[in-house]
């Protein structure tokens, strides 16, 4: 790119299954356009003061929703404009949707399902998917998840690209809605 987009008058809230790349792809998205960066999962850890492992396990996965719900409202509400990783469930949560749709731009990063499950099972930090097969895990999330991914306002379809080509199709997208300067 020639030039340096600016950022966005609203937070960027990045929707997807794991593995997706949300959060890396948030990272770079937020340094490309100069605005901060907030990892909902990490914003919960830190509210909850434990692993989201350990919600789920003391506590399970309703309890850790409600938690991610509160969470991305306040920094929805209260932060200024951010590029936001959500949990791949959050978007499911119908008022955490609906409080998305009103004050961020969603970003749908979308991912072949068997590229997710190679990426996901190389890690131990997912709890939805502990002890099971991620491909069953994430075709069924896919079938459930998908329709309430679709109301997202961009949908970006990844690929096993660097995360880099998302931020520019994610770029690309926001400047067509004249979210952000080109």
């Amino acid at each position: 790119m020639s030039s340096s987009p600016g950022p966005s008058a609203k937070t960027i809230a990045l929707v997807g299954l794991s593995g997706v790349g949300k959060s890396s792809v948030g990272r770079r998205l937020a340094t490309v356009l100069g605005m901060p960066f907030r990892d909902a999962d990490l914003e919960v850890e830190a509210a909850a003061g434990r692993p989201i492992a350990e919600i789920f396990q003391q506590y399970g996965e309703a309890a850790f929703r409600d938690g991610e719900r509160r969470v991305i409202a306040r920094l929805l509400t209260h932060e200024p404009a951010h590029v936001l990783a959500t949990g791949g469930g959050a978007f499911m949560h119908p008022e955490t949707r609906a409080l998305i749709k009103a004050k961020a731009v969603s970003v749908w990063l979308k991912a072949d399902i068997e590229l997710l499950a190679r990426r996901v099972s190389r890690k131990e930090n997912r709890p939805l998917l502990a002890g099971k097969d991620p491909l069953d895990v994430l075709a069924a999330q896919a079938r459930d998840r998908y329709p309430a991914y679709a109301e997202a306002d961009i949908v970006v379809e990844t690929g096993d690209t660097p995360h880099q080509a998302a931020v520019e199709a994610i770029l690309k997208a926001l400047a067509e809605r004249g979210e952000a300067a080109a």
